[in-house]
């Protein structure tokens, strides 16, 4: 599949932090992506049925559980599970005033969603809080979730984490294990947004790093000897995908493989850099290979 790749985006509204759904994995024929709200949503969805083509984009999760506060919602990433389907996703837990992680369920990949929980699924409050969850399922079949604590809400550098999920999805088969953590002066103030893929016999967690709202944003990667580490920053020296094309201040990786290969879907600014002055950031969508090891775009 030749996408449009850093020439344009595979869409130019906004929408950020995106996590791809493939047809196999929703069973329904078709892509859907999710993504961080936008125009008064809690979050989006749409679909497609060749990365190109979308859907109005609708909000996926229309109601938030009793005890979230509204207005910083964000990161959704979809899993199947049985017959139906489970979405993570960041949100305020009033009671804490922190970020924390909530799972919703649905029947189909268009939702709604429904969150009936009493409480956050993940919420690290000693280290500031918990966001940006990322499923993934490795060769074996084990599934894994991957999140970032939030720890600059405390003025500390910040970690990715990872733990491995039940079968139910709603608990944990693993104990947390810290997979990441800020190093480089080019990722500061944080590293957010893990994502992993299996290629090759190794594993590739890539992440988002440098301030979000600045075309600073960028990604890197570390190298991990499993989907729970040890993981080793191959991206110290500096970032492995910066501004290119007309993508500006990439960030929100999500790598997803079809019956094509592998593909790295992620957001970036198109128009002027941050809202206030017009800008979007607008979901992008390159082809992504490993020669020699090395995570390569197309």
């Amino acid at each position: 599949m030749a996408l449009a790749g850093s020439n344009a985006p595979a869409y130019s509204g906004d929408f950020p932090d995106p996590y791809i759904l493939t047809p196999a994995a929703s069973g329904t024929g078709c892509y859907w992506a999710y993504a961080t709200g936008s125009a008064g949503r809690n979050l989006q969805v749409m679909s497609s049925p060749d990365l190109t083509t979308w859907s109005a984009v609708s909000d996926p999760l229309p109601e938030l559980p009793t005890w979230a506060r509204p207005g910083r919602t964000w990161s959704p990433t979809v899993a199947r599970q049985g017959g139906s389907f489970l979405m993570y996703y960041t949100v305020r837990d009033a009671s804490s005033d922190r970020q924390c992680i909530s799972v919703a369920s649905a029947a189909t990949p268009a939702g709604p969603f429904a969150d009936e929980s009493s409480g956050p699924f993940i919420l690290q409050l000693a280290e500031g809080g918990s966001i940006d969850p990322n499923v993934f399922v490795a060769p074996d079949g084990t599934t894994c979730l991957q999140w970032k604590s939030d720890d600059n809400a405390l003025g500390r550098t910040t970690s990715l984490w990872g733990a491995q999920l039940a079968d139910t999805g709603r608990a944990f088969a693993s104990d947390a294990v810290r997979l990441l953590t800020q190093q480089a002066r080019w990722q500061t103030p944080l590293i957010e947004g893990p994502a992993m893929v299996a290629a090759g016999g190794r594993y590739y967690l890539f992440y988002g790093a440098n301030r979000w709202n600045s075309s600073s944003a960028a990604i890197g990667y570390a190298v991990c000897d499993g989907p729970l580490g040890p993981c080793s920053d191959a991206s110290l020296a500096g970032p492995w995908m910066s501004s290119r094309g007309t993508a500006v201040g990439p960030s929100g990786p999500a790598v997803f493989t079809d019956s094509t290969g592998a593909h790295l879907a992620y957001h970036a600014w198109t128009g002027a850099v941050r809202y206030a002055r017009g800008g979007a950031r607008s979901l992008w969508i390159d082809d992504l290979t490993f020669p020699s090891g090395v995570p390569t775009l197309a």
